[in-house]
């Protein structure tokens, strides 16, 4: 037995707590790993409150990121004692999480955990710090360069939007956020954002076509945000998208790619290839200030997180939340 959060549903009544867990919740795997830390995304939120149907098994352990040291491996990759993350892969949705003191996965879905990093700094990236990085990647190999003008950046105080600011500002990039929170502001402006403007400028509907004004967009938000982000985006500019705060739907035009040449690019960080992700978790350790990092990081323990996952739902939580095991 060991702590965990645990996700049940009997009789039709879905639950989540903090409790002793038994490991035949955890599936089957060739790798069991000492989870150190976790972290809460907004995936994690959803599955944790049940307000989506994020979880496909029951019982669950939630948790789409962990890292910690290898205790047991039949993988010839992992040894006992190795350092590894995990981002995604369907852990925490179909398959127990990070949200416990012990996981049994796959060999193949860990990566070795960047020498740059501590574990608990790994886990205040997670998988919105990595989807941040495979969004600048895409922008990267699209072309955009510093010189062609301003980013934006929406859903900025969450967690890919947090990063997301501050990579593109290390990189040379003018960055405009976009929040919900304005009286974040500073904090924004202090990750690198040039300019901080509100949400509602961008979450309402919109024009097929607006002014042209990004070079190009880390979008986390969907729905209205990115139609209208689209919109405004400069003739063969780029747009990321990799998240729904806002909703699913993209009530948007093909106008913005028929007359203005621009290109959306799908981030999905799930199931990106083995390659893919140590790519992103390399640029990380090199592109990443960790003093930033710190500074949109907060840390709470197990019996914290349920509460905090309902909070990073309603919009009220900064950044990275870090679970300690």
């Amino acid at each position: 037995m060991f702590k965990g959060i645990l996700i049940t549903k009997t009789d039709g009544v879905y639950a989540a707590s903090a409790q002793a867990v038994d490991e035949t919740v955890l599936g089957e795997g060739d790798v069991t790993v000492a989870v150190e830390w976790s972290t809460l995304n907004y995936k994690d939120g959803l599955a944790i409150t049940g307000k989506s149907p994020v979880v496909r098994k029951f019982p669950l352990v939630p948790g789409i990121d962990l890292a910690g040291t290898v205790q047991a491996s039949q993988n010839p990759k992992w040894k006992v004692g190795d350092k590894v993350l995990l981002n995604g892969w369907g852990v925490g949705e179909s398959h127990s999480g990070g949200l416990a003191q012990t996981a049994r996965i796959k060999g193949e879905w860990l990566v070795a955990l960047p020498a740059a990093f501590t574990i608990r700094q790994a886990m205040a990236i997670g998988t919105a710090g990595y989807t941040a990085m495979l969004c600048v990647m895409a922008l990267e190999k699209h072309g955009v360069k510093p010189s062609d003008g301003e980013v934006l950046v929406t859903g900025a105080n969450g967690g890919v939007g947090s990063v997301a600011v501050a990579l593109l500002s290390k990189l040379g990039y003018t960055v405009v956020a976009s929040t919900g929170r304005m009286e974040e502001a500073a904090h924004l402006q202090a990750l690198g954002a040039t300019t901080v403007i509100d949400r509602a400028e961008l979450s309402n509907p919109g024009k097929p076509l607006a002014k042209e004004r990004w070079a190009a967009v880390v979008d986390s938000v969907g729905s209205h945000t990115l139609a209208n982000a689209c919109a405004s985006t400069k003739y063969g500019g780029a747009v990321a998208a990799c998240g729904l705060a806002q909703g699913m739907d993209f009530p948007a035009s093909v106008a913005p790619f028929i007359l203005r040449g621009i290109t959306l690019y799908g981030i999905d960080s799930v199931m990106a290839p083995l390659a893919k992700r140590e790519e992103a978790w390399a640029r990380l350790a090199r592109d990443l200030d960790v003093a930033k990092l710190d500074a949109i990081t907060s840390e709470i323990t197990l019996d914290d997180a349920v509460g905090v996952a309902a909070d990073l739902l309603a919009g009220k939580v900064r950044g990275r939340v870090v679970v300690k095991l």
